[in-house]
Parts: C-alpha cells; structure tokens; sequence
C-alpha cells in the first residue's frame, strides 16, 4: 500500500511542533504493516542543503505562478518528494513566519503550490509512481484533497487534524490565483465567515478525518474547541475518527538518548538526579533544596496556557524548588514568563528559543513537566517525559486527559497513577496541581512510583499505527481496490 503524506514540517529536516514528530515517525512505524510512504514537502534552505545536486523527477513551468521541480531524496530512513521551488521556500525565517515573528505574506500561495503538486502526483505525474491514499496534514496541505477532486481525482484521502485552531483563512479575492472556479466559494466548500479557509476545504473533500485524540475527536464537535468549524465536522460525524499520537521510541530513549549526559532506564533512576545537576548549571540556576525542578518545553501561547504558569510558577520556587521554561510564542507571554524569572535570580531560568538537544537534557533532569492547556489536541511533550522518568502536570483537556492519569488515592492504590491532572483549567486550579505534585514530592518513594509508573506506560506508535493502516484499508475496500497487506483485517 503506497502513501503520499503532504506535510508542512518533518522532523529531523524541519520542525515547529508535534506535526513534525508525527508526520516523521508515522511513516517509519507503518512499514510494519506493508505500508510504504513517501512525503512531500516544502524545500526550504535547510532541506534543499542535505539534497545536494539532485536531478529533478518533474518540473512545474506554472505552479501558481511560479517554477517549480520535485526532487527524490531518502534522509533518515524517510522517503521524501521535495518540492523545490525558490521563490516559495528559499527564504530567511521559519516555515511560516519571517525573521521578526510575522507571517509571510504569501503564505496562500506556498502552501497552496504544495496541495497543487500533492494533487499532480495523486494523478499520475510520476510514471511507475502513484498513491492508493493522500494522507494531509492540517491547513498546510488540506487543500490537495481540494485540488484532486477539481481535477476529478477520486484517489481517497485522510486528513488528519492536529490542531484546529489554525485554519488557513484568507481572502475570497485570492480564488482565481489559486487557479480555482467561483462556484468554490460556498458554505458547502471553501466559504468561511466571508473569507476562505483551506481547513474547510480539506474537511469538506476528504473520505476521512482523523484527529490526534479520541477526546480531541469528541471536543472539536462543542462550539468551544471547533473554533467555527464544528458544524463541519458534525456533518461529517461518520468519518471522523480520533487515534491517539505515539512517540519514537529509537529517538525518546533516556538509556541510549546522545544529549543526555548521564543515560538511565527504569532500574537506575539515580543517575537521572546528575543529569538534574548538570541542567541547573546549564541554565545558571542554584541547586534547590527539599523542592522538585519543574520546567515547561512549549509554545508560550494562551492556548497553552502559559500566562497562568507566569502567575503560579512561585508556588514552586516557594517550596524551595526550580523552574525552566524552554520556548517561545505570544510576546506579552514572554515578557511575563522573564518578569517573573527576574523576580527570581537563582531560582528561575526563562530561554526565549529552541533547540532539539536542550528538549531531550531538560526531560532527562527535570523532577516534572506542566502543561497547563486551555486545550490539546493531543500532546507529546507529556508522552516525552513519561519515557524520561519526569511526571507530568497537565490540564484535563484533550489528548492531556487520556495520556495522563491523575495521582489519586485510588489510581495510587491501584498502582496506575503516572501525573496529576487539573480541572477547570484557571490559575487557581494550575496552582493547585502544583501543591500536589510538590507535596507528592516531599514522599521519595511515592516520588520513584510515579516516576517508574510513567516510564512502563505504552505509548509507541505500534497500537496508533495500527488504527491508521486499518483506517488506510478501510477507505480502500470502499473505493473498490484491492488491499494487498493481509494483516489489516478489520
């Protein structure tokens, strides 16, 4: 079974968030289950550099106006359809933002050109080559199922939701630049509160939708989490399945883990305590006294609700503990974060940025990890430091409330409790969480339960992986084609 993934970010090539470790670890985890996919994505700087003189597979004399080649590369056990076009990719800054934070003014167009090369390759552009299902990624890339059935491509297509708060919305006006008829801009396609929205679009044309949790799944029906498009999707209730995301369990390893100073498993949590020494010093702070090192590797957006952690984060530091953030996102929040840290010398550390190797150090040092949500479609950065021994303190929301169980007497006295979990989701409620989870500390052997609990937990992509290829299978069967892998029964 062959799979064109169409994605915005990769990783290790490009990442701004649990996208790219998804639709990097997704592909590698369906091998096992006779599925073979290849991704295409965007060429930026950072990718074209590992491609070298590449011969193109096809050129693209007008994709929106601009020239365009698909290049084949294998990079890191991924097999890669790299759209370079320079005009689109070849510039300074993120995937979707420039080098001052705003976001390019193109963005329609690159990631419009994208979903139109997706949907050439679903056609038949690449003799030999062509896909039994589309799989597309959130606004990025949801408008290839949009383009495919334009030009009356009827190949199935999953597009999987990771966060639906980003919707791809701009101007009506820009339809005939898309290369697309008027007859589009209607409440039953691509029309959205006056504007357009490539989201829409791609949930209106898949055969199905999939989001990153089964509560997600439920969430984004509610007024309150479909952000506008939960009439959409409750029209479309039938196809609309959540499977929960896993992690790459080669790559999250604390006991073989490279950026980890002192590797660990299960059986030698002690040695995680020198990597807790080695990040205080790495991040200027004094080593605590009888409180836990709590620290945050996010986005500092609202959503992620980190302006109330800018409010609660001395309930730590008054337990004799230590703080870290490790991030970046709303300005206003940052600010707040580094005013509460510069209240703090010593004691709190705020790093405006990220990198990949300080992530994997801060999960092997810290004693815990929050997570205050307003809302998570799914999470992984909890699903990270249950592998690293680091207990989770996160908001009942999302895939957050499935991943995590709450420190309670009975999941305790059951044996099962691996985070603490907070509802509603206010200040006050994170700052309560947070007396748990110190209080929790104080006991080192209800500590090490929880600890060892957490990095016993299953969530490699095996199970995920799984639900996906069946959801593969299925759509196959209702299309009439034959499914070759036999192990996808249903």
């Amino acid at each position: 079974m062959k799979i064109l993934s169409v994605t915005s970010e990769i990783f290790p090539l490009v990442k701004t968030g649990g996208l790219a470790d998804v639709t990097g670890s997704l592909p590698k985890a369906m091998e096992s289950f006779g599925v073979e996919t290849t991704s295409l994505i965007p060429g930026y700087p950072k990718v074209m550099d590992m491609l070298g003189n590449a011969t193109p597979l096809a050129v693209f004399e007008d994709l929106l106006g601009v020239r365009a080649s698909l290049i084949h590369a294998r990079i890191d056990g991924l097999n890669l359809f790299v759209l370079d076009a320079p005009e689109l990719y070849n510039r300074p800054g993120g995937p979707y933002v420039d080098g001052t934070g705003r976001d390019h003014h193109d963005n329609w167009r690159r990631f419009a050109a994208l979903s139109r090369a997706g949907a050439e390759i679903a056609m038949g552009l690449l003799p030999g080559w062509t896909p039994d299902i589309v799989h597309t990624h959130d606004w990025q890339s949801a408008m290839t199922s949009v383009y495919m059935r334009e030009m009356g491509c009827r190949t199935p297509v999953v597009i999987t939701i990771h966060n639906i708060a980003f919707q791809g919305q701009f101007s009506a006006d820009l339809l005939p630049a898309l290369g697309l008829p008027p007859s589009l801009y209607s409440t039953s396609s691509l029309e959205y509160f006056g504007d357009i929205s490539f989201l829409k679009g791609g949930l209106q044309t898949a055969d199905a939708i999939t989001t990153v949790s089964p509560t997600y799944a439920r969430e984004v029906l509610t007024p309150r989490f479909g952000m506008g498009l939960d009439g959409v999707l409750n029209e479309r209730v039938s196809v609309l399945k959540g499977i929960v995301n896993g992690i790459d369990l080669d790559i999250w390893d604390p006991a073989i883990d490279p950026h980890v100073p002192r590797n660990y498993d299960v059986n030698a949590l002690r040695r995680k305590r020198e990597n807790r020494s080695i990040l205080l010093e790495k991040f200027g702070l004094d080593a605590p006294g009888r409180g836990p090192v709590v620290s945050a590797v996010s986005r500092l957006t609202w959503q992620k609700g980190f302006d109330m952690f800018a409010s609660t984060a001395d309930e730590v530091i008054h337990n004799d503990g230590r703080v870290i953030v490790f991030g970046q996102g709303d300005r206003d929040i940052e600010q707040a974060l580094l005013a509460t840290a510069a209240r703090y010398p010593g004691r709190m550390a705020v790093h405006i940025g990220y990198d990949e190797p300080t992530a994997h150090l801060i999960h092997a040092g810290s004693d815990a990890i929050v997570q205050p949500s307003r809302f998570e479609p799914c999470g992984l950065t909890q699903l990270y430091a249950l592998r690293y021994g680091t207990v989770p303190v996160v908001s009942r929301t999302g895939g957050l409330s499935e991943t995590i169980i709450d420190a309670n007497d009975a999941a305790m006295s059951a044996r099962v409790a691996t985070g603490f979990q907070f509802h509603p989701v206010t200040t006050d409620g994170l700052r309560l969480a947070l007396r748990r989870a110190i209080h929790a500390f104080e006991d080192p052997k209800m500590w090490a339960r929880l600890q060892n609990q957490g990095m016993k937990a299953k969530f490699s992509w095996e199970r995920s992986a799984q639900q996906y290829a069946v959801v593969y299978a299925d759509l196959l069967r209702k299309a009439g084609r034959t499914v070759r892998s036999t192990s996808l029964a249903l």
